[in-house]
């Protein structure tokens, strides 16, 4: 979803399919209950406090920037979310995965608990709501999912299966448990298959992406 106009409030949205369906029942079934904004199209360092025409025109620059249309790119939009954290925050929360890059060889299995430094004041943290966690290529991996939260959102989420189809999958946890996929015929002739890692805390806003590389083992 995104602002068609910085003149007028026109809001341009795509549905998913499964919206679409519930749209179309026309029967109020289509509710839309949580929404997140985020500024990807704003470059901040434009921000001029030295402008001759004074104070008034500090923004200028960014008022006047273009704005992106609505587009179903989860990996180019949407990447920079807006988030409240407490007055008097003085440090951005950033995420701690415990790993800069995933290896495992195929049917390795890897356990990972983020955290946040810098959030509510503490060093470390866990964030209440846990993790929204996606990997860009669900085939590389024969397990992937999330515990420690037990919403419904998550619960879909984590039981959702994308068998043999090149698309992300997202799982919501405390903690992600990932499998290397054991079927050779995805390496091909390459002996890696790569893909991302992107993590995002659900309190905090704070964004991660590492990549993941699945080793083939030769039988």
């Amino acid at each position: 979803m995104g602002y068609l106009s910085n003149q007028v409030v026109t809001v341009d949205a795509i549905l998913t399919k499964k919206g679409r369906e519930l749209l179309a029942k026309g029967d109020g079934t289509f509710k839309m209950t949580q929404f997140a904004l985020a500024d990807d199209e704003i470059d901040y360092t434009l921000y001029n406090p030295d402008h001759p025409n004074g104070s008034a025109f500090y923004g200028e620059a960014i008022e006047a920037m273009p704005l992106l249309e609505a587009f179903p790119d989860e990996t180019q939009i949407m990447k920079y979310k807006l988030t409240t954290l407490p007055r008097g925050t003085a440090k951005l929360p950033v995420l701690d995965l415990g790993y800069s890059a995933i290896r495992l060889k195929q049917g390795a299995s890897l356990a990972i608990s983020p955290q946040t430094l810098n959030y509510l004041g503490a060093a470390q943290a866990f964030e209440p709501s846990g993790y929204v966690v996606t990997i860009a290529d669900a085939r590389v991996v024969s397990t992937f999912n999330g515990v420690g939260i037990n919403t419904p959102e998550a619960i879909n989420l984590n039981a959702t299966t994308t068998l043999g189809t090149n698309v992300s999958k997202t799982v919501i946890g405390t903690s992600i448990n990932i499998t290397g996929t054991t079927v050779n015929t995805l390496f091909g002739t390459n002996t890696q298959l790569q893909t991302t890692l992107t993590v995002i805390g659900r309190n905090s806003g704070a964004r991660l992406t590492i990549p993941v590389t699945i080793i083939k083992v030769n039988q």
